[in-house]
């Protein structure tokens, strides 16, 4: 690619653009991967903004909000999980795929664990990149700032759910996921498979254990809204307005 394709807006933060709304943050120490990465993004229509470091990465953040973060884990100055959560202690909502080079089962549950929505090792296909960045920013799009059912009420930015305006604690990662999944798709029979892939983000490998108890914790949690979330025997979950 010559370097007509790319106009340089920043000398310290170089930003690559074409003409679409959604910038991404591209945090990765490797040049080629780097410059790969951005040609896919920017060749798909996508403003990129380049950070080798987590200090230029902070830096970036605290000057702009992307629309969407690639954040590699093993950085020059830090690792890309601590970054991950320092982000996710002041927003809530903006999506962050893992890109790294270790792609253990555990090094993924860490990454999902540490706030991430999305963890592609590598190596990986570029088409692969691209399908991942478009189901995030489509994602993304589609949550409103503030979801309300009947009393109960679930703040997007700070992952919190008040019944009559009092917090309810619940857990702001998979129970505040799974409650904001239910809530939007109210009076519809999701099924284990199609709850797990949304918000575990992964395909449900065993059984539906790790779902049963998280809307085991909800149920209680959410009794004095008026609504429930019943089991479908043999299929999934309903949320549904209480008979009480």
């Amino acid at each position: 690619m010559n370097n007509s394709q790319f106009s340089i807006l920043n000398s310290q933060f170089p930003i690559f653009h074409q003409q679409n709304c959604n910038t991404i943050l591209l945090v990765e120490d490797n040049p080629k991967i780097l410059a790969m990465n951005t040609k896919a993004l920017v060749r798909h229509g996508y403003k990129v903004v380049q950070a080798e470091t987590i200090s230029r990465a902070k830096a970036i953040f605290e000057s702009e909000t992307p629309s969407l973060i690639i954040l590699d884990i093993m950085l020059p100055d830090g690792s890309g999980l601590e970054l991950c959560e320092e982000i996710r202690a002041s927003n809530k909502s903006i999506p962050i795929l893992f890109l790294s080079a270790l792609g253990s089962g555990a090094d993924v549950k860490t990454g999902y664990e540490t706030g991430g929505d999305d963890y592609l090792p590598k190596p990986y296909d570029l088409d692969m990149l691209i399908t991942r960045v478009k189901a995030l920013l489509r994602r993304a799009e589609l949550l409103p700032e503030k979801i309300t059912k009947g009393s109960l009420s679930l703040s997007v930015s700070s992952n919190e759910a008040f019944i009559n305006g009092e917090n309810i604690g619940i857990g702001k990662d998979i129970e505040f996921s799974l409650l904001c999944h239910f809530a939007q798709n109210e009076n519809i029979v999701l099924s284990h498979e199609q709850i797990y892939q949304k918000v575990w983000g992964k395909p449900m490998i065993d059984d539906a254990q790790a779902l049963k108890s998280a809307v085991k914790r909800l149920r209680p949690k959410i009794k004095g809204s008026g609504y429930t979330i019943s089991s479908e025997y043999g299929t999934g979950f309903k949320f549904e307005k209480s008979m009480l």
